[in-house]
């Protein structure tokens, strides 16, 4: 799972190992736990991502995923702190994990319903994770739904501002326009949205608008609108 840029609103992926990691990426990795405190070390991260070229910083990046944390500029350096809370996830596999309560349970089982359709149809696994950063398993989900270059994950944060938050596997990434991506956080992510509507209704509507998408043939023009 890798980009070869990195969009507002996209996580960093998953797919490469730490223990094969490059001099490169072990500086990402650095700057990707730095503490969420201006310092000097901080600063030196912010600098060094703005320097790396975009295609080897999102493969650099790609040994981590730090999720719930949207990517806005160089915030991104001094927010995103490693969490790893496997006793957070639930005892059983699930598609749709919700620490954060957005959910009914009637929701719950109508998104469960759409994502095993979408796998059914496509082969992609959407996987959606509800939470307000930092109650979130993190790292852990990654083992926990086998996330690989056909996954994408959604995770629905307000901790930032923008509620949509997208880590997509290369595979994904080769069919879907990375515009589709900002567009679909700018509709159903943006703050005014989810306030007035609710965290719920963004959730739903995010998940609907990347069904469509993904069931839409692949070409010049498909995913070009949100619906």
């Amino acid at each position: 799972m890798a980009f070869m840029h990195l969009h507002h609103h996209l996580l960093p992926s998953p797919s490469l190992s730490f223990s094969k990691a490059s001099p490169s990426v072990s500086r990402s990795l650095s700057c990707l736990y730095t503490p969420s405190f201006p310092s000097k070390k901080s600063t030196d991260c912010i600098n060094w991502l703005l320097r790396f070229p975009q295609k080897s910083l999102s493969f650099a990046l790609s040994g981590a995923l730090a999720l719930g944390i949207a990517i806005s500029g160089v915030r991104f350096a001094d927010a995103i702190v490693g969490v790893n809370k496997p006793e957070l996830l639930p005892k059983e596999f699930t598609s749709v994990i919700d620490v954060a309560g957005f959910l009914s349970d009637g929701q719950e089982i109508r998104l469960k319903q759409e994502i095993a359709d979408i796998e059914k149809d496509t082969g992609y696994k959407l996987r959606v994770l509800a939470q307000n950063y930092p109650v979130t398993p993190g790292l852990a989900i990654k083992d926990f739904w086998q996330v690989d270059d056909r996954t994408i994950v959604f995770v629905a944060d307000p901790t930032f501002g923008n509620i949509l938050n997208f880590n997509v596997g290369a595979s994904v990434d080769l069919d879907i326009p990375r515009s589709f991506w900002s567009r679909l956080a700018g509709k159903y992510g943006n703050i005014f949205y989810w306030k007035e509507k609710g965290e719920d209704a963004s959730i739903e509507s995010a998940v609907i608008a990347i069904s469509n998408c993904l069931k839409e043939p692949v070409g010049p023009n498909n995913c070009s609108e949100i619906k």
